[in-house]
């Protein structure tokens, strides 16, 4: 089967992964020459009755919960979708900062319904590329041919619907998925026609073997790397340097525009401090940045060789110089006790706070080959089996979780003890959401004055008062 890309954009009911849920999914199929193959999918995720949507998120989308419960696929459904139609085998998934947020969402849905949360971005011959960083370097390092867009304060800024404005791209529903995918195509095909080798050498830089070769602690070369951890005024650019193994085998780059010197001789708890630092302690007055970051291999990084400066005056768009650049990273290869504090303070860090909730625990472990089996078994049971599938998981994560899969998809197979298991778990889980819920909805019903914005707050009112106990769902709005 061909190499295609497959753009797609989803609006979600928030921003976590872990607690939000996709309320609608876009995406257009291309072959590597950007031209639409079949028609575009364009369809409704239904809410569950257990979500509280962010109301400044629906704000944005125009998205209600009832639309997507009479219109929408079960996450099941919608599951298989992706599996099948979608995520094919040889299918390059594109989109626009998808890597860190629609890539999420899209594993925590398999999560949620059995189904392997990483194979549908790496498996035969599938693989994954974030335009966010490619538009980033183009901009930092071969802007010519695309007018950039900036804040009405001049600042620098990437956001789509500025982008396609400011180059004549059609993006008439910003913020509507399909909208965003078509003007992500577009944006796309602006970027391989004005810059087609810096677009080829990105495209191949979505491999994590392409990017071991460029960085690794071995060679330990100066790399050029765009990153939105970097410096607005620098374009998001910096050269940065493999200093030493990070955990899951990524690795720890020092951004060589700092000079390292204040550094070397730091305790390990002394730099574990400003690692650690809060916002407003990196603002005050003396504060010296810790200027390191894990660089995952598995991310599609935007990474390139320091030889890509000497053309259209690199180093100066990215206020640099080799001068600058090799003081700094020999004081870092004088320094070795610098890099291995480094490194021990990086496998002591410590862990994200862990979830009670097990459709949050997907990071907290892989399922071992048994699981991995009772998990495709459930999976494929028709609604008749799953109601008398009784598995023996050994990862505590699955009972919990397969019991929430059948209220939400298959609500009949449930026995009386786990539909009463699942009422207790929806009430407490509604709760949980309901007081910033309430804030934002009394905070948006006295200040919002389109009546457009207006009904979709009368309908999340009425969603809660649906799905909620009266007792919760009486409660005063926070105005």
């Amino acid at each position: 089967m061909a190499q295609t890309f497959f753009f797609y954009d989803l609006e979600t009911s928030g921003l976590s992964a872990r607690d939000a849920r996709i309320m609608q999914f876009a995406g257009i199929r291309t072959d590597m020459e950007l031209n639409p193959i079949g028609e575009p999918y364009n369809v409704l995720v239904a809410l569950n009755d257990d979500t509280l949507p962010s109301p400044e998120a629906l704000m944005v989308t125009g998205i209600t919960p009832q639309q997507t419960v009479a219109d929408g696929y079960t996450e099941a459904q919608f599951a298989e979708l992706l599996t099948s139609e979608v995520f094919t085998e040889n299918t390059i998934a594109v989109g626009f900062n998808s890597i860190r947020f629609d890539d999420e969402f899209v594993r925590h849905l398999f999560w949620r319904t059995f189904r392997d949360p990483y194979e549908w971005s790496w498996r035969d011959g599938r693989s994954r590329w974030d335009l966010l960083d490619v538009v980033r370097m183009t901009r930092a390092l071969r802007p010519e041919g695309i007018v950039w867009p900036v804040t009405e304060d001049g600042k620098a800024t990437n956001r789509l619907e500025l982008l396609t404005a400011q180059n004549g791209i059609d993006h008439l529903k910003a913020h509507d998925a399909l909208s965003d995918v078509e003007a992500l195509i577009a944006v796309t095909n602006l970027i391989k026609q004005k810059q087609p080798q810096l677009y080829s050498y990105l495209l191949k830089m979505r491999d994590k073997n392409e990017v071991k070769k460029l960085v690794n602690v071995d060679d330990k070369k100066p790399f050029v790397y765009t990153s939105g951890r970097y410096d607005n005024e620098h374009d998001k650019t910096t050269i940065a340097f493999p200093l030493t193994p990070g955990k899951n085998g990524n690795v720890v780059v020092y951004d060589l525009r700092y000079d390292p010197s204040p550094l070397l001789n730091l305790s390990q708890d002394e730099l574990a401090k400003k690692m650690y630092a809060s916002w407003d302690e990196r603002q005050s007055e003396g504060f010296v940045k810790l200027p390191v970051k894990e660089l995952q291999y598995n991310r599609a990084p935007a990474v390139a060789p320091v030889g890509v400066l000497e053309q259209a005056d690199g180093w100066k768009r990215i206020h640099l110089d080799m001068e600058t650049v090799e003081k700094h990273k020999a004081a870092l290869l004088s320094a070795p006790h610098f890099a291995e504090n480094i490194r021990s303070l990086i496998e002591k860090r410590p862990e994200f706070k862990k979830s009670k909730d097990v459709e949050a625990q997907l990071y907290d472990g892989f399922l071992n080959d048994r699981d991995r089996l009772r998990v495709e078994t459930v999976r494929n049971a028709t609604e008749r089996e799953l109601a008398d599938f009784q598995p023996e998981f050994s990862d505590e994560r699955l009972g919990q979780l397969l019991v929430h899969y059948k209220a939400r998809n298959f609500p009949k197979t449930l026995t009386d003890s786990e539909q009463h298991e699942w009422e207790r778990w929806r009430i407490a889980h509604i709760q949980d959401q309901l007081p910033e819920f309430m804030k934002s909805l009394g905070r948006l019903s006295a200040t919002e004055k389109d009546e457009n914005k207006q009904f979709i707050l009368q309908e999340l009112q009425l969603w809660l008062e649906s799905i909620a106990p009266t007792d919760l769902s009486s409660q005063d709005v926070d105005a």
